[in-house]
């Protein structure tokens, strides 16, 4: 079970304060990595967040006995670090909260699988947001036998 993650932002409170409205929770900062970093908390009984900190933050290994520690480097325009977060809104809600944050978003079927809201933060990171129907198939198609079988087939991924 993925219980957090970390994604970088332009404005990480903004972001944060998004992403805790499509996951059902509340945005605060979180300062142990960056003084101005943000967490979006899930009310949903497994700590579920996801910490936003501002663009170009880098994690690095502390020395001895210390916290992984967040500092300033280089900014990324696009990453490869992306997630799925379920929502119990609907399509169209999802959208238009896209709409109003002016971010892409467009529904996508993931290799005939599930499907997902494709939305880019801030038009950059891209997070797969599933509405309960997506959640369903997403579950009942991503399991360790359902993968290995359509490796084994073929199929389209």
């Amino acid at each position: 079970m993925l219980f957090h993650m970390s994604i970088a932002a332009a404005d990480p409170r903004h972001v944060a304060t998004v992403l805790a409205e499509l996951i059902g929770g509340e945005a605060m900062p979180f300062p142990p990595v960056s003084r101005d970093g943000w967490i979006a908390l899930a009310d949903d009984g497994h700590g579920t967040s996801i910490e936003v900190y501002p663009a170009g933050t880098l994690l690095r290994e502390a020395e001895g006995d210390a916290d992984a520690y967040g500092e300033p480097g280089g900014l990324d325009r696009f990453t490869a670090t992306h997630g799925a977060l379920g929502t119990a809104l609907e399509i169209e809600e999802v959208m238009a909260i896209a709409r109003r944050e002016g971010w892409p978003a467009k529904y996508r079927k993931r290799g005939n699988m599930f499907g997902v809201v494709e939305l880019w933060i801030e038009g950059r990171q891209m997070m797969e947001i599933l509405t309960p129907s997506m959640q369903a198939e997403y579950l009942a198609t991503m399991t360790r036998a359902q993968w290995g079988a359509r490796l084994a087939s073929g199929a389209p991924l």
